[in-house]
């Protein structure tokens, strides 16, 4: 049988067996008094993050800390090319920075068919990514191992078809043409984006197997999305207006991988056309920038 102690209660546990072994210890007792109260405390903020974020569907703290920076050329980059960052705040920039440095310092990076990997590759891919999580607490992708990057569509061994891009849990990869990723950033009105799409179902598998605080808030959201799509009057508009292309209506996943695609490129439009898919799509991802 498996006993669960908390922090607390091994740490007290720990100061009166060792006071009672030998009296001349007893000028650890301060110490260990304090451990018992940091555990306590640590104890306490974890419970009141919990509620907060079932509260108020939303992380308490995205960030305790903010510390890794990009080189001269990948900041450049991201500037440069990254729309999304250049409208941020100057913390949120920070931020982003942080997200984008940890991610290419955590992901293996890996070009096949001869694509030399360059750091505008790694920039690009990596602020998609973290742009998508960047209202989430939970923004590594830790099912997200390595980035197989292709020249254009690559052959899969999964389904043995042409794809533009898959997510591999198995492998633990994310697999793009880099021609396909490229044409999705550079075109934003057209909701067809591969990284976010790509991104959005790793996403997804993450939510699902973990238990964090982030997780089930991100589950949550999913369940409303899913309960609109069961009522009547939202069936019916969603097939005459046929605002979401069809490749939405495979399966749930899909679903949600197209609904984060309209969600980031044409949010007042989404926001008008399904206010309530919107609400929940946004408290799902906690967007709370830029006007989202």
């Amino acid at each position: 049988m498996f006993l669960y102690l908390s922090v607390p209660f091994v740490s007290q546990i720990y100061m009166i067996l060792l006071l009672q072994h030998d009296e001349n210890y007893t000028w650890l007792a301060p110490y260990g008094y304090a451990i018992v109260l940091i555990g306590f405390l640590f104890f306490l903020f974890r419970l009141f993050e919990s509620f907060y974020a079932n509260s108020y569907n939303k992380p308490l703290f995205r960030h305790y800390f903010v510390y890794k920076k990009l080189s001269k050329n990948q900041l450049s980059i991201l500037k440069n090319e990254f729309s999304f960052y250049n409208s941020l705040s100057d913390k949120h920039k920070r931020q982003f920075q942080h997200r984008v440095a940890t991610f290419i310092y955590e992901k293996k990076f890996i070009g096949r068919e001869n694509l030399q990997i360059s750091d505008r590759i790694k920039v690009l891919i990596a602020g998609i990514g973290c742009m998508l999580s960047f209202g989430r607490k939970n923004y590594g992708y830790g099912l997200i191992e390595y980035i197989l990057v292709y020249p254009k569509e690559f052959y899969s061994n999964v389904n043995k078809a042409f794809h533009k891009g898959e997510f591999n849990p198995k492998g633990r990869a994310l697999v793009l043409s880099w021609k396909d990723f490229e044409e999705g950033y550079n075109i934003s009105n057209d909701n067809r984006n591969l990284g976010i799409h790509e991104f959005m179902h790793a996403m997804q598998l993450e939510a699902k197997q973990s238990r964090d605080n982030d997780s089930s808030r991100f589950t949550k959201q999913f369940q409303n999305i899913l309960q609109q799509l069961t009522k009547k009057e939202v069936k019916f508009k969603l097939e005459k207006s046929r605002y979401f292309r069809a490749y939405a209506f495979t399966n749930e996943y899909e679903f949600m991988a197209v609904l984060a695609e309209y969600f980031i490129e044409s949010p007042k439009d989404f926001k008008t056309h399904f206010p309530k898919i919107y609400g929940y799509t946004n408290n799902l991802l906690n967007f709370s920038f830029l006007g989202y």
